[in-house]
């Protein structure tokens, strides 16, 4: 199959804080062009500055050209594996709360065990304060980060 036609996920580098508006600018321009080959535009939370494009390579080039806030396109196929975990909702089960003890199971603090701080539903992260260091430095993560190890008493 030629690479130009094949459906391919493709990163987008864009101006951080505007990869929402551009994802509406590209629908707009699928709808409005006929660009079929596109099958898909998604941003996860974590990644700032990025949104993903799923569809046949030059539909991609032509749909970001003239796109305001599109900075390129990085021309690496990313494989769906890769990004599986940001399409599938993650249950949030237990109620973190301030007091809690948490184990950090991702990141740079992997492994570590903190205590929990302050708690901002709304962007799904915590504050912590990591139980190992000598001074208490508050550091802030994602709740999928985290796994609760002991619930306040």
């Amino acid at each position: 199959m030629d690479e130009e036609k094949k459906n391919v996920i493709l990163t987008i580098r864009t101006t951080t804080g505007r990869e929402n508006s551009v994802i509406d600018s590209i629908i707009t321009k699928v709808k409005s062009h006929g660009y079929n080959n596109i099958k898909s535009v998604f941003h996860p939370e974590e990644f700032r500055g990025y949104v993903f494009i799923e569809g046949a390579v030059e539909d991609i080039e032509n749909v970001i050209k003239n796109i305001p806030h599109v900075r390129g396109i990085i021309r690496k196929v990313v494989n769906i594996n890769e990004i599986e975990r940001f399409l599938v909702p993650e249950k949030q089960e237990i109620k973190v709360e301030i007091g809690d003890i948490v184990e950090i199971v991702a990141g740079p603090f992997k492994g570590e065990k903190a205590k929990t701080t302050r708690v901002d539903e709304t962007k799904n992260e915590i504050t912590v304060e990591l139980l190992e260091a000598a001074i208490p430095i508050p550091v802030t993560i994602s709740m999928n980060s985290i796994r609760i190890d002991k619930k306040k008493s």
